[in-house]
């Protein structure tokens, strides 16, 4: 268990053990189910434990030449790339770093086609499909809203599949369940299984949060079992949130706590909308240690965070003491969807990068300060 009074503040702490544990239980249903997991860099891209990560799944998915080249780089080897659309001047590199690319549109596809045949290793091409259907209730992340740009829709298909796609990708699920899955791949089988005898794989995109309590991995066991002995194809799964789910914190300090007209804010030393976005894109309220909803006759803070936005906070939460300046606030499970997406908005410090080791030791991976804010300007 993490020692908090030995983490620095602002600081993300993944916990090694943790972490060991989720690729432990998604290597079990790898190789039970028969298919391949691999990591997707929009979740988690802490290259620093990818040696780890490679020990238990069979690859990564990059959405970019950056995260292709860092997959290439640290986890050595070659990336299942999938972009909305590719850079011209960078498809060149793209290739050097991938063993799949995948293609948003049939476009992309005859755009790319002949660069792919010259590559000097061997690529797969793959197409991403649009099942129309989605458990998703956030149009912000679901990539099967009405008008989606994200994958061909069954419709633009039905001259075919053109000659060379090797594999048809979906993602429609966001933290999703085993049942969600099995409703997905109906609608996927529906629209697209004409067109499986000619592929060689399918890839089901993200989403799988196998790590959840209460996920019912047998269940996912089972489906992934039944379609590969119904098709024969290769499956291929690329979970995010799963990966490093409640593996780690975002420890912050109290700097000040503000009263106005009855609403007490204690502002701490990170921010919402630079550090975790997704609290208010989602949104969603971040679980908060020793903390609840608001209870009558308990200290009852709103927290703010250290930026100027006026929305850079989350509503009243209360605790069993009062907050003190210089006391520690520990957010909860901000390690996937939270490094990935942070920024120097406003100038705030980014948070030091941290593993809690499985021998109890603290490793400071990275220290952040101006340098690196003044690197993403001119």
């Amino acid at each position: 268990m993490i020692d908090y009074s030995k983490i620095p503040s602002p600081a993300f702490v993944l916990e090694e053990k943790l972490l060991r544990k989720n690729l432990e239980l998604i290597r079990g249903v790898q190789e039970r189910a028969g298919v391949s997991i691999i990591l997707a860099l929009k979740g988690f891209a802490m290259w620093k434990v990818f040696p780890l990560v490679a020990r238990y799944l069979r690859g990564a998915t990059a959405s970019s030449l950056h995260e292709a080249r860092l997959i290439y780089e640290e986890m050595g080897v070659r990336a299942h790339t999938y972009a909305p659309a590719y850079v011209p001047s960078e498809f060149g590199e793209i290739m050097r770093y991938s063993s799949h690319i995948t293609f948003n549109s049939l476009n992309q596809y005859h755009r790319y086609r002949e660069q792919l045949k010259a590559a000097p290793h061997q690529i797969s091409p793959g197409l991403r499909v649009n099942p129309e259907y989605s458990e998703v209730e956030v149009d912000l992340y679901n990539p099967a809203a009405k008008g989606s740009r994200l994958g061909e829709a069954p419709d633009n298909l039905e001259g075919g599949l053109p000659e060379g796609i090797e594999g048809l990708h979906f993602h429609t699920l966001c933290e999703s369940t085993s049942y969600d899955l099995e409703k997905v791949l109906g609608a996927f089988e529906r629209h697209f299984s004409r067109f499986f005898p000619r592929l060689k794989w399918v890839n089901f995109g993200g989403g799988h949060l196998m790590t959840r309590k209460g996920y019912d991995v047998d269940h996912l066991v089972g489906l992934l079992k039944a379609f590969r002995e119904k098709y024969g194809l290769e499956v291929i799964l690329e979970p995010g949130s799963a990966i490093a789910w409640e593996t780690g914190d975002l420890v912050s300090t109290v700097l000040d706590i503000v009263h106005n007209r009855g609403v007490r804010t204690a502002i701490v030393d990170v921010s919402f909308t630079a550090h975790m976005p997704d609290t208010l894109e989602m949104p969603y309220r971040p679980r908060i240690a020793g903390a609840t909803d608001p209870q009558p006759g308990k200290p009852t803070y709103r927290i703010g965070g250290v930026s100027c936005l006026a929305g850079d906070y989350m509503e009243a939460y209360s605790f069993d003491k009062e907050l003190q300046v210089g006391g520690l606030v520990v957010f909860k499970d901000m390690i996937h969807y939270t490094m990935v997406k942070t920024t120097t908005f406003n100038g705030v410090r980014h948070p030091d990068i941290c593993i809690w080791q499985e021998d109890d030791t603290l490793e400071v991976v990275r220290e952040f300060g101006y340098e690196d804010f003044k690197g993403r300007l001119s």
